[in-house]
């Protein structure tokens, strides 16, 4: 079962809830449904975190910096929040928007990258042995 970020809504089901004024969201900016290649893609990139965050989390890596292709800016996701994310697109086919980190350590993160290269190397020094 995924972990939900978020806390349950106070108002699900709530006929008075106060956020029907805004009516229903607005989903003409949905992506299309995903496809079975991407679906197997993003299930490896869960599969992938897991181990990244089990071998870096113990050397004090609090989780992964993506630099935005929007906002030009480095976006710093600890690993329970990059892994609610991925589990919510797998589930939804969108991520739901979250908080940034607060003031975080940039020295705390790494790249995606960064990881996959240490996974290899870690495996690499296993399998010499």
């Amino acid at each position: 079962m995924p972990h939900d970020a978020l806390p349950p809504d106070p108002f699900a089901g709530d006929p008075e809830d106060p956020a029907r004024v805004l009516g229903e969201p607005d989903h003409d900016h949905d992506q299309p449904p995903m496809d079975d290649a991407e679906r197997a893609e993003l299930i490896g990139d869960l599969s992938d975190l897991a181990v990244y965050q089990a071998l870096l989390e113990p050397r004090g890596v609090r989780g992964i910096v993506v630099d935005c292709g929007e906002c030009q800016e480095p976006h710093y996701h600890d690993w329970a929040l990059l892994r609610s994310s991925l589990e919510q697109l797998l589930a939804d086919g969108r991520m739901r928007p979250h908080e940034p980190a607060y003031d975080p350590d940039p020295t705390s993160y790494v790249s995606w990258e960064y990881c996959r290269g240490y996974a290899d190397g870690v495996t690499a020094t296993e399998s010499a042995r």
